[in-house]
């Protein structure tokens, strides 16, 4: 990449739009005005760097030429060591500018839909369902996040055969989405009388929530069906034809809602679902990097293909795409998922920036 180029680039830009704020023109158009004012803010930080890049260039340069011209040893010595002292500075100037230059996840401050299914192993499958339910909802209220049930078929012995739900608050998606793909835990289910480890696993999807703006829906393209709600929630849920179902025809994508007692609610809730995996769809198409990622990481269900194991006989969670251990297996189990989900955004933002190179 030619630096300087960039350097340059971005202090024009950022002239230019501290030129546009001044500007009665802008001044008088509100939705122009705040283009402008969240541009200028989100460039400041780089418009700074590459301040301080061009100054660090120039020191450099005089350093350099000094070492080659000057004929006084201790000059010669003195400048060397400011050469190598300005090298590292710009090292780390260059790698700030390019995580600043580096493009932000639009959809970051999403809401997060997340779809929890058991795969293999049965009744202990949907049980460790429940498990990663309990975690992901434990870790939204640490950080001032809410959830809202979407769709529930519980298991028979306790947990959910699958769940879905909403979570809501600031960076839900950016956090959450690298939890797509098969978990796997090995442990000793209540019911095995001879003490044997048994290993199931269950999927996680997270999806970015879809506006309207985002998705179109046509009122051709949608098959809707209602039908009596099987699951728990109250007398009149199991009365009443309050469950929806909505068909994607030209996809075939298929959503449920029956956690609602009113029939018109559930069907917003699959809306939203449906218009959330439609988007999610279209960007995997138009990201086949992405598209790639997620098909790795969500998998059929099946253990073998698992990004995280969780071990409770040697109490440990390992999350094989960054190769990390943590024998902290109960705490991150009641949502203590900090450590995972940073680790995670980081290896994610070097990737980023290993593109942007």
């Amino acid at each position: 990449m030619n630096w300087d180029e960039r350097i340059r680039e971005v202090q024009r830009r950022f002239s230019d739009l501290e030129g546009r704020l001044a500007d009665p023109r802008v001044l008088g158009s509100p939705d122009e005005l705040r283009k402008t004012a969240q541009e200028h803010s989100e460039l400041a930080p780089a418009a700074a760097t590459a301040r301080e890049l061009s100054s660090v260039r120039e020191q450099l340069a005089d350093a350099r030429e000094l070492v080659n011209v000057s004929d006084d040893d201790e000059m010669i010595e003195m400048a060397r060591a400011e050469v190598e002292t300005l090298e590292a500075r710009h090292e780390q100037l260059i790698e700030t500018f390019r995580r600043q230059l580096t493009p932000k996840d639009p959809l970051a401050d999403r809401a997060a839909v997340v779809e929890i299914r058991a795969g293999t192993g049965g009744d202990e499958a949907a049980l460790f369902a429940g498990d990663l339910f309990r975690m992901y909802s434990r870790y939204g209220e640490g950080r001032g996040w809410s959830h809202e049930l979407i769709d529930v078929s519980e298991g028979e012995m306790g947990g959910y055969k699958e769940v879905s739900f909403i979570v809501r608050g600031r960076n839900a998606y950016g956090d959450l989405r690298h939890e797509s793909g098969v978990h796997r835990v090995q442990r000793v289910p209540a019911t095995e009388s001879q003490g044997r480890i048994h290993t199931s696993a269950a999927t996680v999807a997270v999806l970015p929530e879809a506006e309207e703006v985002d998705v179109e829906l046509r009122d051709e393209d949608l098959r809707i069906d209602v039908y009596r709600s099987s699951g728990p929630g109250g007398q009149s849920v199991n009365t009443t034809d309050s469950a929806v179902r909505i068909t994607h025809i030209p996809t075939g994508v298929v959503v449920t809602c029956q956690d609602e007692k009113s029939q018109h609610k559930n069907k917003a809730k699959a809306l939203k679902v449906l218009r959330s995996r439609l988007l999610d769809a279209r960007l995997a198409e138009q990201e086949a990097e992405r598209s790639r990622e997620r098909k790795a990481q969500v998998g059929t269900g099946d253990r073998s293909a698992k990004i995280r194991t969780y071990n409770f006989p040697q109490g440990r969670v390992t999350d094989h795409r960054i190769g990390l251990t943590l024998y902290q297996l109960q705490d991150v189990l009641d949502g203590d998922l900090e450590e995972l989900v940073d680790a995670l955004k980081v290896a994610a933002e070097a990737e980023r920036l290993a593109a942007s190179a």
